[in-house]
Parts: C-alpha cells; sequence; structure tokens
C-alpha cells in the first residue's frame, strides 16, 4: 500500500512512513493511492466477529508490508482486548424505532479519540522499536486528542509529546485528564488563542527547518493517517450489526476537525452501503455552508458549550477536496495556498457535486443541543452529552427534512462521556452525571502544566529546548 500527498510534491511513503510523518513535507496530509474495495461477501464476513476481529480485517490493506498479520493482530487485541471498559468497545444503545447511539467514550480519557489513538500509541512503539529512533509528537487539541494521545504515549522511552490546547477553551475534565499525567515524557502547553491557533502553530512546525531538522516530528491529531484509518473499524462494525451490507446505514457525526466524519467517507469508498453521512456542526458552521453552498471562508470563533468543534479550519477537508477533485496534487496546492492568504475559498464543481454524493450538513445552537440532551433522556433514559447531542440534533433535522430514507436506521457517533461536560448536560437535564469509579480521583490529582502567549516562536521555541533535553524541564506548576 502507497500513500500520496493531497498537495502533490511529498515523498510516496508505506504504512510505516505515513504512521510515523503524519503531516506530509509538502504541507499536504497523506492518503492511499488507491481505496481497497470490499465485496457483499467480504462485509458479510465480519458479522459475528469481535471488535479486535473486526479491526484486523478492516486495517490489514492499509499496513501492506509493514506489519505481518501476526504483529496486525497481537496490536489489535491487546489495545481491544484490554483498554476498554465495554467487552463490544463500541456498542450500540437504540433510542427509538430509528435512532441509534454508538458509544465511543468507552476508552481510558472517555471520549471516541481513545479507540484510535490507543492502537497508534502501540504502532509508533512497534515501528520506533524497529527502527532504532526518537519521536516527537506535536499536538493541538480542542479537549479530547490531548487527553487521549497522552494517555496512549505517556512513559514511551522513544517518544516526546508536546500537547497544545487553547487556555481557559476546554472543560476541567478535559484539562485534568491532559495535565494530572505526570510522565517525564509528557508537556502540556495552555497557549493564548484558539484551537485554530494551537493548529497553525502544530501545522508550521511540520514546515519549519529550524525545528523538524534537529527533531523527527509526528503527528497524533486526525492529520495522521493511521489515526483516522483506526477509525473507519467503528463504521464496519456497527453497519453489520444493523444489517450490512444488505441495508443501508446513515450517520450523524458530530464534527470538528472532519477525520471522525471523514473515516466514515473512507468506509463509503471501501464498499460499506452508507446512505449518508450528516455533518453535525456547532454555531461554527463553516463546514455546513461550505457543503451547502460551497463557501469555505473562516470567521472568528464563537466559543460554546461544545468545545471540541469550535473550530473554523478543519484540517481533514483538505482530503475529502482532494478526492472529490480529481486527485490534482498541485491544484489542491494552490487552492490551499489561497486559503492561506485570504482564509476563504470556494469549492470547485467537482468538489461539491462529489461530496453532496455523500454528505449532508446541518448544525446546531446551544438551544437546539439541550433540546437533543432533554429528549435522549426523557424519550429513552440516555445522558449524552453536548457534543453527541449536536450529531442527534442534525439527525433529527434531517430526518424532519426528509433527507434520509425513513427505512434506513439513523446512527449518532456518541463521542464522549457525559461526565466530561457535566455543567452543560445538568444545565439541560437536571442530572449530573457522574466520572467512572476508574478515572473518579481525577479531581484529586496534581495538575502540571505551562502557560505560553499565542505566538508561534515562542511554542515552536519551547518544544525544540525540552525536546531536546529530552527531560522535562521547563514545566510550571498550574
Amino acid at each position: 500500500m502507497e500513500y500520496v500527498s493531497t498537495r502533490g510534491s511529498a515523498p510516496t511513503l508505506d504504512f510505516e512512513g505515513v504512521t510515523l510523518a503524519g503531516l506530509a513535507s509538502d504541507g499536504g496530509l497523506y492518503l492511499p493511492r488507491e481505496w481497497p474495495r470490499f465485496s457483499e461477501a467480504q462485509i458479510r464476513t465480519l458479522r459475528g466477529l469481535t471488535y479486535s476481529e473486526c479491526a484486523v480485517e478492516v486495517i490489514r490493506p492499509f499496513v501492506g508490508d509493514s506489519l505481518t498479520e501476526q504483529e496486525l493482530g497481537d496490536i489489535c487485541h491487546a489495545v481491544y482486548g484490554s483498554a476498554f471498559a465495554h467487552e463490544a468497545v463500541t456498542p450500540l444503545v437504540q433510542l427509538d424505532p430509528r435512532n441509534w447511539l454508538l458509544e465511543l467514550f468507552h476508552g481510558p480519557t472517555l471520549a471516541f479519540k481513545d479507540v484510535a489513538l490507543q492502537l497508534l500509541g502501540r504502532l509508533f512503539e512497534t515501528f520506533l522499536e524497529r527502527r532504532g529512533e526518537r519521536l516527537t509528537i506535536v499536538g493541538a487539541t480542542s479537549g479530547d486528542t490531548g487527553s487521549a494521545a497522552i494517555n496512549a504515549v505517556a512513559g514511551l522511552d522513544r517518544v516526546e509529546i508536546f500537547m497544545l490546547h487553547p487556555k481557559g477553551r476546554v472543560s476541567d475534565v478535559q484539562r485534568r485528564q491532559m495535565t494530572t499525567v505526570r510522565a517525564p515524557n509528557v508537556h502540556n502547553l495552555a497557549i493564548e488563542g484558539s484551537f485554530d491557533d494551537a493548529q497553525a502553530h502544530v501545522k508550521r512546525m511540520f514546515g519549519d527547518p529550524a525545528i523538524n531538522t534537529p527533531l523527527q516530528l509526528g503527528a497524533v491529531n486526525s492529520i495522521n493517517w493511521a489515526r483516522l484509518m483506526a477509525q473507519v473499524v467503528y463504521y464496519f462494525y456497527s453497519a453489520v450489526q444493523l444489517g450490512a451490507p444488505d441495508r443501508p446505514v446513515a450517520y450523524s457525526v458530530p464534527t470538528g476537525n472532519f477525520g471522525d466524519v471523514f473515516a466514515g467517507y473512507v468506509a463509503a469508498r471501501m464498499g460499506l452501503p452508507i446512505e449518508r453521512l450528516i455533518v453535525a456542526t456547532n454555531v461554527n458552521d463553516i463546514l455546513v455552508r461550505a457543503l451547502g453552498q460551497g463557501d469555505y471562508s473562516a470567521s472568528g470563533v464563537t466559543p460554546t458549550i461544545t468545545p471540541s468543534m469550535d473550530i473554523q479550519v478543519s484540517s481533514n477537508f483538505e482530503r475529502l477536496l482532494f478526492d472529490c477533485g480529481g486527485r490534482d496534487g498541485a491544484a489542491m496546492a494552490a487552492q490551499m495556498q489561497g486559503f492561506a492568504e485570504t482564509r476563504a475559498m470556494r469549492l470547485t464543481n467537482a468538489q461539491r457535486e462529489g461530496a453532496a454524493r455523500l454528505f449532508a450538513g446541518y448544525s446546531a445552537d446551544e438551544d437546539a443541543t439541550a433540546r437533543a440532551m432533554q429528549w435522549a433522556h426523557q424519550a429513552s433514559g440516555q445522558i449524552i452529552d453536548p457534543h453527541t447531542a449536536v450529531g442527534l440534533s442534525a439527525a433529527q433535522t434531517a430526518t424532519a427534512h426528509d433527507a434520509i430514507d425513513p427505512s434506513v436506521p439513523i446512527v449518532t457517533l456518541a463521542t464522549a462521556h457525559p461526565a466530561k461536560f457535566r455543567k452543560a448536560v445538568e444545565r439541560a437535564t437536571g442530572v449530573r452525571p457522574s466520572l467512572p469509579a476508574r478515572v473518579g480521583d481525577l479531581f484529586a490529582r496534581e495538575e502540571s502544566f505551562t502557560e505560553l502567549p499565542g505566538d508561534y516562536k515562542t511554542s515552536r521555541d519551547f518544544v525544540l529546548a525540552n525536546a531536546l533535553a529530552g527531560t522535562g524541564v521547563g514545566k510550571a506548576e498550574a
């Protein structure tokens, strides 16, 4: 399996190479040169498999010669056989005759990011040990990626991780899940500004020789192909339980950086009968405008009760535009350069038409989000977090607009445990959700993080100095 950059000029890499590289050297994102395809008969063979067994089958075409079948099986069974609190890993829960939740929060940090990042941590360990190399991970988080990534790599000898989060714009649970991990290879950075600012710093580091020459940089955000690939598994795993390939399924996906919903697109490209992918956003609705009107224009970020979705620049959207637009790397590079300069972009006709075949976008303001939390509680006794509620609200809007065949089940991805957003859940439902016992002492743990101003040079220099030192020197106590 070969991987190419969306911007056309970076070297072609194998699976091991793209896992360790993260972002392509030309600033693009890696994708397989060709999509593997599953027949209906192959999809039927997934019925009745455990999650780890399903993961092996779905992931195998993407790894090529980078892992033996035994190595892949050992990694998947180690991750999905022990790191999750539910035997099904990602169980389905029925809300009413048509609506389902896919619970993705049974991992160690109570968010969907665990499903992929626990696997990614094992892949890093395997490939770095094989090469005898070290990796400096730099990442930006709007909440959940940071804690899941830190949990996955904390204590690894060959990895140093630096996670940037926007100061004051993540929930207290999300922050503490990052800042109470005291492993010496973990560095938490609270920067002034938004998630988009933090993400821009990270992307710039990958293209900056002052830091990417002395250090081998790696990514854990969904710009890393291996992480996104791991998310494809739960689309197959859930769809076959609902009748695929003999019955199509629709998904509503709370969307920020476009990675989770793009994994659904990959599953569809592989042959899974997905009727519709609903891109569910909060009032930061750039993706809804892009899909509906072709207008991908960024403005200021509005803080909401769904901070993981307070994003205007969705990195993985570039992968969709590349694939739908004819896979022209030079044209994609020019289009993204124009966006970087003007913060505005018009989708081409090919991009709009290609996306419209599968995607529909709906936004939910905070009142609609609260109503969805209330409905889930009153109709089925389910307590859901506000991000999941945005997805449920979008699913209900799509149903009201007759956007999906009435015979097709709609699965909303439940992306976080409700206890991660206790205040918002309690305001909407009157119920204050409790943290699971396995993380119940979170608020008794001591925090450690460094506060930095919002300029790029300060962030870069901090990462460079501490990565080269290979110690926790420079950390500030909260």
